[in-house]
C-alpha cells in the first residue's frame, strides 16, 4: 500500500472513529482558534448528522428561551439568550465589547470630526 492510499483512507474514515477523535483532541487551541477565523465548516470534524442535531438543539434552546422571555413580566429582567452549542473547529464565542466611559469619550470625540 503506498502513502498516498493510506492517506486517503485515514481522510475519509468517518468522523466518529478512533483516528479522528485522536487527531481532534490532540489539537492545540490556537490551531482550532484558526480554523474558526477560517470559517471552513467543510473541515469540521463532525457528520453532517452531527451537524443538523446541533442546529436542531440550539434551535429548541432558543424557542425555550423565547418561551421563558413572552411569559416573564415586563419589568422583571429576562434572561441571557442561549449560547449555542460548541461545533468542532470553532473556539468558544467572544464576548461583545461593552462601551465603558472612555471608549464612550472617544466615539464622541472621533463623530465630532476629532479624527481630523
Amino acid at each position: 500500500m503506498s502513502w498516498r492510499r493510506l492517506r486517503v483512507l485515514v481522510q475519509h474514515l468517518p468522523p466518529e472513529s478512533a483516528t479522528w477523535t485522536a487527531l481532534r483532541n490532540a489539537t492545540d487551541p490556537a490551531e482550532l482558534a484558526a480554523h474558526a477565523e477560517k470559517g471552513e465548516p467543510e473541515k469540521g470534524r463532525w457528520s453532517q448528522q452531527e451537524q443538523l442535531i446541533a442546529t436542531a438543539v440550539d434551535a429548541i434552546r432558543r424557542l425555550e428561551w423565547v418561551l421563558i422571555c413572552v411569559n416573564t413580566e415586563k419589568k422583571s429582567k429576562r434572561p441571557d439568550p442561549p449560547e449555542p452549542m460548541r461545533r468542532p473547529g470553532a473556539g468558544p464565542r467572544k464576548k461583545k465589547a461593552q462601551l465603558t466611559e472612555g471608549s464612550a469619550n472617544r466615539l464622541f470625540e472621533l463623530l465630532q470630526g476629532g479624527a481630523a
